[in-house]
């Protein structure tokens, strides 16, 4: 009879893998109820800048121009243009108020004098400010309630929306112009 020869074990086990991913009911049903809460989402948390915004004769567009000048000081019309994905047309309304109203300031390009840079006058960054706060405690408050985990499940989900332009515009990876 053959006698087994001892020897240590060769086996070694394999790497521990991670969970596998859940998925996610991406029924019309859930798809609804994100449309939903994104409708909703957006009207509540526009209608606190709204309401300064018509006192002023002003809309969601020129808030919107006014909100990225004022991150983006210096930025041309073309960048602006980019942002936005409005129409020459539609976007020289908006800034012709705007700069009317002494909320905006435009100066010639440096290297390119046809360029028009755009930024906030003094009374544009106190409007800009002031929309800003309206807002901040918006979110302020949803971010309080929702807690630390959903508020990076939030960023996640809104990165993952957008196009690449606009991610790497947010990550300060990519310029306006490429959004």
């Amino acid at each position: 009879m053959l006698k087994a020869k001892s020897r240590e074990s060769r086996f070694v086990a394999p790497p521990r893998l991670p969970p596998p991913t859940q998925v996610v009911d991406v029924g019309d049903a859930e798809m609804r109820l994100a449309q939903d809460l994104l409708f909703f989402a957006y009207r509540d948390f526009t209608n606190v800048a709204d309401k300064v915004l018509e006192e002023l004769d002003l809309g969601r567009a020129h808030h919107r121009a006014l909100h990225f000048i004022g991150r983006n000081p210096g930025i041309t019309v073309s960048g602006l243009l980019a942002i936005l994905r409005i129409t020459k047309q539609s976007l020289a309304r908006v800034l012709n108020a705007l700069v009317d109203q002494g909320y905006v300031g435009q100066a010639a390009g440096f290297e390119d004098r046809r360029l028009r840079l755009l930024t906030l006058t003094e009374k544009g960054q106190a409007l800009e400010q002031r929309l800003f706060e309206a807002q901040r405690q918006r979110i302020a408050q949803a971010y309080r309630g929702a807690g630390p985990p959903a508020v990076q499940g939030f960023r996640t989900l809104m990165r993952a929306m957008m196009d690449h332009g606009a991610r790497a515009y947010v990550d300060g990876t990519g310029s306006a112009e490429d959004t």
